[in-house]
């Protein structure tokens, strides 16, 4: 039996990012030449080491986080080629499943289409008992379609990519999603890549203050820290559960370090320093 190619069209192209292809090239261009950006372009270097297992990147409109996002971009294209990307994502939209996963079909972007890896998807789900397959959770949530321009720009067409979506963000659900990603990822050269921002709508000193206290328990890849410091400090991230699960996957897979990459707010863009938004590109390699 053929089934038809199902394609999620891209709902922020306009709007968190530019429209155009070409428009949107020189947009990511300009993130990683920004001064907040690694102020150099990305050439993928095939053979580099593959240390990196996961990235933390933010998902805000690419005039105010995207030159954040460039540094963990930047530091991917120097690390080898990557076969499969999952990325995690909060669901902001409260549509669909508690733990979504699409298994097939393409996204379509200004740049192409990234196809989904339906083998990945599928050993995913063989590893859980949480994680449904429902594409409804997946139509109008931003924090994972930010992402992928920034990897076509890389890699181009041979991009391949798992989609994740996280309703339920409890520290149970991070750890089980973890454990399954690190059973089925463990013999694929793949990088998790989990999305989210960091304090929201807060004055700036104080997204400082508690973001660097957030951060420090994930450099320190302690989920548990981290969830405990979210809630004592009342820390508005919304992607804390996909980075839970990134945590404990990345560790199952042998990770040894994490890298704060950069730290700035939409307050350090705009000059508006009253009630900014945090946004942090990390690193955690082997």
């Amino acid at each position: 039996m053929c089934l038809s190619l199902k394609i999620r069209y891209a709902k922020y192209a306009g709007s968190f990012y530019s429209g155009s292809r070409d428009a949107l090239r020189r947009q990511i261009e300009d993130c990683f030449m920004h001064n907040f950006g690694p102020s150099k372009l990305p050439t993928l270097v095939e053979k580099g080491d593959r240390r990196i297992i996961g990235l933390i990147c933010p998902h805000a409109g690419y005039m105010y986080s995207g030159p954040v996002a460039a540094n963990a971009y930047y530091q991917l294209s120097l690390d080898g080629h990557v076969d499969i990307f999952v990325i995690l994502g909060p669901n902001h939209q409260g549509i669909g499943s508690g733990v979504a996963i699409m298994d097939r079909g393409i996204w379509r972007t200004p740049l192409g289409d990234a196809e989904i890896d339906g083998e990945t998807a599928k050993e995913i789900l063989r590893h859980s008992n949480i994680i449904d397959v429902d594409d409804s959770a997946h139509a109008y949530e931003h924090s994972i379609e930010v992402q992928l321009p920034f990897l076509q720009y890389i890699y181009g067409r041979t991009l391949k990519f798992v989609p994740i979506c996280f309703l339920m963000q409890d520290l149970e659900t991070g750890r089980e999603v973890g454990q399954a990603l690190a059973e089925a990822l463990k013999d694929k050269n793949t990088v998790i890549i989990a999305s989210t921002d960091w304090t929201h709508y807060e004055p700036q000193r104080r997204a400082y203050e508690k973001d660097s206290e957030a951060i420090k328990a994930v450099l320190q890849l302690d989920e548990g820290l981290f969830y405990s410091i979210l809630e004592s400090r009342n820390i508005t991230a919304c992607g804390y559960g996909p980075v839970a699960a990134l945590i404990v996957a990345a560790k199952r897979l042998g990770a040894k370090e994490a890298h704060l990459l950069s730290y700035k707010t939409s307050g350090d863009i705009t000059g508006d320093t009253s009630a900014v938004v945090g946004y942090a590109a990390i690193s955690i390699a082997r």
